[in-house]
């Protein structure tokens, strides 16, 4: 159906996400969308022209020498750690809380998770284009998108009106999300990011994104040349917790894989 564009880019990513056992009810295990766009700073945008596309056949960090340099330069002593590129992930619970901190029942459970309080201003979502800038400038920093990029309009909004205090350089107050110049509401936002997915770039494109997070890229030789690998923790089957006897090490390995971030299963 996809192929015959008898369903949308939107839809086949839900489906995707969906067999690949991502679910709402699960924050670790979130459906995860990509960021398509990676112009977040001109007046107009303009869908007919490729630049203003992010390569959708690399992962989200395009520091390959770095990811490279670590990849050859990681040894486990003890030989139980596989190399990795990436020490973070591109999805996981506390990204999911981080994009969606101004709704509930997200802000209670980010809340929860900063042990009762806000986390400080400078590490909120405030900006979309400094999201962006943030990932180029941070090789750390992988994090992709979740659906409610292209429906929600409501998370970009305070309306709660909390107080999420403000930036320690500019003083500026954290407030509503800040939009890229070529969107003048966070409804027009969506509108326009909705149809930058479904474009017909994005069309032609969106199966080698699909490869590195759900399919042959995901993991073994294909990965590691497409600078794709993570931590092995990440990955389905790569740790047999019913083998674990100790307690104690049963419980920090299940902490581990619910907060670092799950690879999907591979379709």
């Amino acid at each position: 159906k996809w192929v015959n564009r008898e369903i949308s880019n939107f839809d086949y990513l839900i489906q995707l996400n969906t067999m690949a056992g991502r679910t709402y009810n699960d924050l670790a295990q979130y459906p995860v969308f990509p960021w398509i766009l990676r112009d977040y700073t001109s007046e107009e945008l303009d869908l007919n022209n490729p630049a203003v596309f992010r390569d959708l056949s690399k992962p989200i960090v395009v520091f390959t020498k770095i990811s490279f340099f670590r990849y050859e330069n990681f040894e486990d002593p003890l030989g139980m750690i596989d190399k990795f590129h990436y020490g973070t992930h591109y999805s996981n619970a506390a990204g999911v809380m981080h994009y969606l901190i101004r709704v509930e029942p997200f802000t209670t459970l980010h809340i929860q998770l900063q042990s009762g309080r806000f986390d400080c201003a400078d590490r909120q979502f405030h900006s979309i284009p400094a999201t962006w800038q943030a990932l180029m400038d941070n090789p750390n920093d992988v994090k992709e998108l979740i659906p409610e990029f292209f429906y929600f309009p409501e998370f970009l909004e305070n309306q709660n009106g909390f107080n999420l205090g403000q930036l320690q350089m500019s003083k500026e107050v954290v407030n509503d999300v800040v939009l890229p110049k070529w969107a003048h509401s966070p409804e027009d936002f969506i509108y326009k990011h909705r149809k930058a997915l479904e474009s017909e770039y994005v069309s032609a494109h969106l199966h080698e994104w699909i490869d590195l997070i759900f399919g042959y890229k995901q993991r073994g030789p294909a990965a590691v040349e497409a600078l794709n690998v993570f931590y092995y923790c990440t990955y389905e089957g790569a740790v047999d917790l019913d083998a674990l006897t100790d307690e104690k090490e049963r419980k920090a390995l299940e902490g581990m894989i619910n907060n670092f971030g799950q690879t999907p299963c591979q379709l």
